[in-house]
């Protein structure tokens, strides 16, 4: 990724979008972030930043991810997040990582699948389930 040409250096610019894409804050608060820091920018570069900005490091991410094995562990658990009841799905290699993971509020074969599907469509098909 290119920074030349920008105001401000290449860490002001990531945490921005960090701030953004991690902690869900408006444009508006992280400008308000900034301000008490001692940087001023205003909340529209911080949105042109995350326009030009975070599909590149969303590109970064995946091409450094970690390849995960090709055997999977099944798994799921009924758990409780802020009062409520959901079933955790999720699938771990055989060295213990976790390859992916569901929330859903109904156990039953939809639930399965869409689990499934997603974790295939991300780390690709695993040679074998258990």
């Amino acid at each position: 990724m290119q920074f030349t040409g920008y105001h401000f250096p290449s860490d002001i610019i990531l945490q921005a979008i960090r701030y953004y894409i991690a902690y869900k804050l408006s444009f508006r608060d992280i400008e308000e972030i900034f301000v008490e820091r001692g940087i001023q920018v205003d909340h529209a570069t911080f949105n042109r930043w995350v326009i030009r900005f975070a599909p590149l490091i969303e590109q970064n991410a995946r091409a450094r991810k970690h390849q995960v094995s090709s055997s999977w562990r099944m798994d799921e658990a009924y758990i409780k997040i802020k009062g409520k009841w959901w079933y955790y799905y999720r699938a771990v290699d055989k060295y213990g990582d976790i390859v992916d993971f569901y929330l859903s509020q109904t156990r039953d074969e939809k639930s399965a699948q869409a689990f499934l599907r997603k974790a295939i469509r991300t780390n690709g098909l695993p040679d074998s389930c258990y």
